[in-house]
């Protein structure tokens, strides 16, 4: 078994489920003797000597118990695009150095598809020069667009809430006589994960939301102008992901204006619902709104998946057993069995590193605005069951990094 201590990071978008497997990396640290210091900020707390010890806080159980139940990163995150392994060498000689002084030979990374270029980079670097350091990646993004994980942690938590404040949305549509079309406009830049999720509103009582469009299929502007005409409802629900684009692979956020990218080289998307907006106000005159959900969707604790939360404490265990089994470059990741079952499984991180997953084309209705039986199917176990909020002058109470 590998000597030495641990060091764990979060990295990339929050999630109303990344703290819980933050606690599944610590208590299982902590249940092997191992001293475990947090990197605040994501790979800059390497970078910048930035560590905080953290077995002192979380001996402690009731902080346990709330970090369980705290959205966002407690140890802070970062969007850093480490460089190619042969280039600035220097910085990845300062990023072991400061691991050195730590005595830190086991690191867990917690990210999404950038992260995991990190653990990566990491690994080869550490084994192209023979450092005595291991990483393995544990997975997080409410886009569950992660590759080799049957679904990500954060994902259901952000799925229930859309499904939820959809429902919740389309009941305040329903109250008024004058017809009506609500656009709502939902994280996912080149996945449409969380947009389907979206479908789970539906009921007995309500049918909402009755198109939605995924960035997986095209979308021109007579089609859905199409759709909209020819949808029976008198106050429309439309659910689009943020990444819809039309025929010619534009994105919608972009028909009106240029885009900025991130330090990956992502496109900064936003409004794709208020060009949807304007194409219905346009064509049917009728009251239409765009409803952003925004940063909602992905640190809305207050109704969480407890699957979620209970499999995200899981897989962070996971990744803690298997560095001190002597794995290393690898992340972790679900597989799921039968109706509803869950192991954990790992791959290899540059199987998993910069590689999106799309929803499958079965998943996608034929008409192109809807989701089928088997998505449903799917995304349905993931949003099971609500954790027992902890609350302080009715507001949840959460824990926050002094």
């Amino acid at each position: 078994m590998i000597q030495g201590n641990f060091a764990v990071a979060q990295s990339g978008g929050p999630t109303a489920a990344i703290n819980a497997t933050l606690l599944g990396v610590i208590k299982e640290a902590i249940s092997n003797g191992r001293k475990i210091y947090g990197m605040v900020n994501g790979i800059l707390g390497a970078v910048n000597n930035n560590f905080v010890e953290l077995n002192s806080t979380f001996e402690k159980e009731e902080n346990c118990e709330l970090l369980k139940l705290t959205p966002a990163a407690y140890l802070g995150s970062c969007r850093f695009k480490l460089p190619d392994t042969d280039e600035k060498k220097e910085l990845f000689e300062q990023i072991f150095e400061n691991f050195n002084k730590l005595n830190i030979t086991m690191v867990l990374y917690i990210g999404g598809n950038d992260s995991m270029d990190t653990v990566k980079k990491l690994s080869e670097y550490a084994l192209k020069n023979g450092k005595n350091v291991s990483f393995v990646g544990v997975p997080k993004t409410i886009d569950n667009d992660l590759m080799g994980t049957d679904h990500t942690p954060g994902f259901g938590s952000a799925a229930k809430f859309v499904a939820t404040t959809v429902s919740e949305i389309a009941r305040d549509s329903a109250v008024y006589a004058n017809p009506s079309a609500t656009i709502i406009e939902i994280m996912g830049r080149n996945a449409g994960w969380l947009t389907a999720a979206s479908a789970l509103a539906r009921s007995k009582t309500s049918s909402a939301p009755h198109l939605i469009y995924l960035p997986e299929r095209p979308l021109s502007v007579k089609q859905l102008i199409e759709d909209v005409k020819n949808c029976p409802e008198k106050n429309i629900i439309i659910a689009v992901s943020e990444g819809i684009r039309n025929e010619n692979g534009i994105y919608f956020s972009n028909l009106d204006c240029n885009l900025s990218h991130d330090e990956f080289g992502h496109a900064q998307l936003s409004g794709s619902a208020s060009v949807v907006e304007s194409i219905i106000k346009d064509n049917f005159g009728i009251k239409t709104r765009s409803v952003e959900l925004n940063v909602l969707q992905r640190c809305s604790s207050h109704f969480a998946s407890l699957t979620d939360l209970d499999e995200s404490v899981m897989i962070g265990s996971a990744g803690v057993k298997a560095i001190l089994e002597g794995q290393t470059g690898i992340v972790m990741g679900f597989n799921r069995i039968g109706d509803y079952k869950i192991e954990i499984i790992s791959n290899k991180a540059t199987d998993v590193a910069n590689l999106e997953k799309a929803v499958p084309s079965d998943y996608i209705a034929e008409n192109g605005h809807d989701v089928t039986e088997k998505a449903l199917k799917y995304l349905s176990p993931l949003i099971m069951g609500e954790p027992q909020m902890i609350t302080e002058n009715g507001i949840p109470k959460h824990i926050s990094l002094k």
